[in-house]
């Protein structure tokens, strides 16, 4: 596909979603297009990490990639949270791997040693470089912002104020909460089909009574409609009939809901997208949520990440009935999965064309506008 022919298919990528056609079948399947995707999406603005207590103590770590940046995202011993480059200032390799605690990040091939606050601090055999300054070659460090317990990074130098990323986010979030709910489960695994359509499929309700017939399609009357929002994600709430994430065998292991939860929304979920790839559900009594990034067009990684609120974790028995919460949510992540496998061999067709949404997609029409308006900036920057 030429850029020009792109350039149209975006174009046609409108704000109301009853009027617009889809993402261009091309941007799931493309790895050219995903070069351009990685800037235009990944390295401008705000990406979500995941919760803040996932790194609750000193020296607690995890190395992500985000779009071809490898990062190591850690707890200082101050306490902070830090995002650095996972990337040696001596030759470039990579520091660390997976998740876990460290006192220091030490290079395995070289052995130059740095802090928690990213200083270099140990660089065998550099007496002889002339008018070496270790304090100039520290970690490459990007900013972090939190906001309700979600992580966020920026690539940028100046990125926008994550207050005006997120706009009313904590207006429709606060109810429940969530700034200090605890994190008891974290599972990452690869999907082969397109970080973006992973993501959709968490976001709508209309396949529900095809790919979840008999398990959790009985939870979802019809949603409320979409709420207009000012920040850089989209939010729909709907009621259900039960707890939204256990089956309806298992209603009696139900938690007690979200302190100070009231009326529709404790008995209800909210399902929230924020951009560019970070989604959740959030029930009167849980939170599930995923992260998706590209390895490439048609794979991805996937990070999933369950809470509940402090004085759920308390209970004595919280850990037999949050078993039936993980049951029933990848109960519904493995119905999805075949169901993605098939959409991305169909995109991957050269005859695949875009789209319209139904009524029970509106958040994912409306991540449809925001991305199509970031890739044509891209393609235009002036």
């Amino acid at each position: 596909m030429s850029w020009n022919e792109l350039r149209l298919q975006l174009s046609a990528v409108l704000p109301d979603e009853n009027r617009s056609l889809g993402i261009p079948p091309a941007c799931y399947a493309d790895d050219q297009i995903l070069a351009l995707e990685q800037n235009a999406v990944f390295h401008h603005g705000w990406v979500g990490l995941g919760r803040t207590d996932r790194w609750a103590n000193a020296g607690d770590y995890s190395a992500i990639d985000i779009a071809g940046v490898p990062l190591i995202v850690l707890r200082s011993k101050s306490g902070a949270l830090k995002v650095f480059a996972n990337s040696c200032r001596h030759r470039g390799s990579q520091l660390l791997s997976g998740d876990g605690n460290c006192n220091k990040i030490k290079c395995p091939f070289h052995w130059w040693t740095y802090d928690l606050d990213g200083r270099l601090k140990v660089y065998p055999r550099m007496e002889n470089a002339v008018d070496f300054d270790p304090d100039k070659f520290g970690l490459v460090e990007f900013v972090v912002a939190v906001e309700q317990g979600f992580v966020f990074t920026s690539f940028e130098d100046q990125p926008p104020a994550i207050a005006d990323w997120l706009g009313d986010f904590e207006r429709f979030h606060q109810p429940w909460g969530i700034s200090h709910w605890k994190t008891t489960r974290v599972r990452e695994f690869v999907v082969d089909c397109n970080w973006k359509a992973f993501i959709e499929v968490f976001n709508e309700y209309y396949h529900l009574p095809m790919v979840h017939p008999d398990s959790i399609n009985w939870l979802y009357p019809e949603p409320d409609s979409i709420d207009t929002v000012s920040g850089r994600y989209a939010t729909q709430f709907g009621a259900t009939e039960g707890a939204a994430a256990l089956m309806q065998d298992t209603q009696q292991f139900a938690l007690p809901s979200a302190q100070g939860l009231q009326g529709r929304e404790a008995r209800g979920t909210r399902y929230t997208w924020i951009y560019p790839n970070l989604t959740f559900a959030l029930s009167q009594d849980s939170m599930w949520m995923y992260q998706a990034f590209p390895l490439s067009a048609n794979r991805c990684r996937v990070i999933q990440t369950i809470c509940f609120p402090t004085g759920s974790v308390a209970l004595d028995d919280f850990s037999e009935r949050a078993e039936y919460y993980y049951q029933r949510i990848d109960a519904a992540l493995d119905e999805d999965l075949p169901f993605l496998l098939r959409q991305q061999l169909g995109l991957n067709s050269k005859f695949a064309r875009q789209g319209r949404f139904g009524a029970l997609e509106p958040s994912v029409g409306k991540f449809a506008y925001w991305y199509s308006q970031q890739m044509l900036k891209q393609l235009d920057p002036g």
